[in-house]
């Protein structure tokens, strides 16, 4: 699920990787006791909120001319914050710290290192003085409509085709989907990851939330019987967005795609499309998709297997409105595979 719709376009001087981590500091104690106005105040202010206080040194703006609510999802909020040095996307939570950001923030710069895709930069992740975190990163407006579902399949399978990793199937830090921990430790097999850091841990969740027994023994009964779903295919670590349904779907004002709030990790790329049931992908898309980065044998057999994933998730964060879908496409694979 998406954090929040990002519109995003500004480009101050990219920094490396390493200067999106906050740094870890005690809060300001300042922070909870405002001080009466002062000429020092103002300076003290700027301190007292790192959002401004980055735009108006890291990010090269001298002044901020206006700020604007984008609107925002179910966990964070969203603004504009226009300069004289362009504009600036900012997301905020005020209950988590910086460590979901942090996730967002690495697998936006490792989509848009593969120069494939448009996808916001990310600029800055950091801690709120009165906790929380925020990220700020490139301002891309929008144009009219979802653009051109050829070009979004054909972008996506090249940015699948350019990054792979050499560590197996994770990623460099565990993030969210949704607000759901994505547990994202290296492992050489595919099968071995997706039964436990994907279907196993999700089952392991509403096991623990909604006493569901029914639906977890029979989904374990699935990861032990799955691997024949495989036979023939071959399967590499693709870099994933990993969280690719229509909210996290745009164009530019060019009309060229935008892609964001990921909740990327490398893994099999047919995983990419665990969200399509709402993302509209329709056949332009995949004849684009699949040109670049050809079909595998058993596609059509492992689809359900990736919505599975994303069904479970959902189930965990909205409640049993999903445990039907989710139960349907267990009950059918076990019927297949005889288990």
């Amino acid at each position: 699920m998406a954090n929040v719709a990002l519109l995003s376009a500004a480009s101050p001087s990219t920094s490396s990787a390493a200067s999106l981590l906050p740094r870890r500091h005690p809060s300001r104690r300042s922070a909870c006791f405002p001080r009466p106005a002062s000429k020092l105040s103002v300076v003290a202010a700027m301190g007292d909120d790192p959002i401004k206080e980055w735009i108006l040194t890291e990010g090269k703006a001298t002044k901020i001319t206006g700020t604007s609510s984008i609107g925002g999802g179910c966990i964070n909020a969203a603004q504009r914050y226009e300069t004289d040095a362009g504009s600036f996307f900012v997301k905020t939570n005020r209950r988590i710290g910086p460590s979901m950001f942090e996730g967002e923030a690495l697998g936006l710069k490792a989509m848009y290192d593969t120069k494939s895709i448009r996808v916001p930069l990310p600029y800055k992740v950091g801690s709120l003085p009165t906790g929380g975190s925020f990220i700020i990163m490139e301002f891309i407006q929008f144009g009219r409509s979802r653009g051109d579902q050829s070009a979004l399949g054909r972008k996506l399978a090249e940015m699948h085709k350019a990054a792979k990793s050499d560590k197996g199937y994770g990623f460099h830090v565990e993030n969210t989907i949704g607000s759901t921990p994505q547990i994202n430790t290296w492992t050489a097999d595919w099968i071995e990851f997706y039964s436990k850091h994907r279907l196993g841990y999700q089952l392991e969740l509403i096991s623990q939330r909604f006493g569901d027994s029914a639906i977890y023994e029979k989904g374990q009964r699935l990861i032990k019987n799955m691997h024949p779903l495989f036979d023939g295919a071959v399967i590499e670590p693709c870099l994933l967005h990993g969280d690719l349904w229509s909210g996290n779907i745009s164009s530019d004002t060019n009309g060229d795609p935008v892609i964001l709030d990921p909740a990327c990790y490398y893994g099999h790329n047919e995983a990419e499309f665990g969200m399509s049931w709402c993302a509209g992908f329709g056949g332009e898309f995949y004849n684009s998709y699949f040109e670049v980065m050809p079909k595998q044998p058993g596609f059509e057999k492992r689809r359900d297997l990736y919505l599975l994933y994303h069904y479970l998730n959902h189930y965990n964060l909205f409640g049993s409105g999903y445990r039907s879908s989710a139960m349907s496409i267990i009950d059918d694979y076990l019927r297949m595979l005889k288990a």
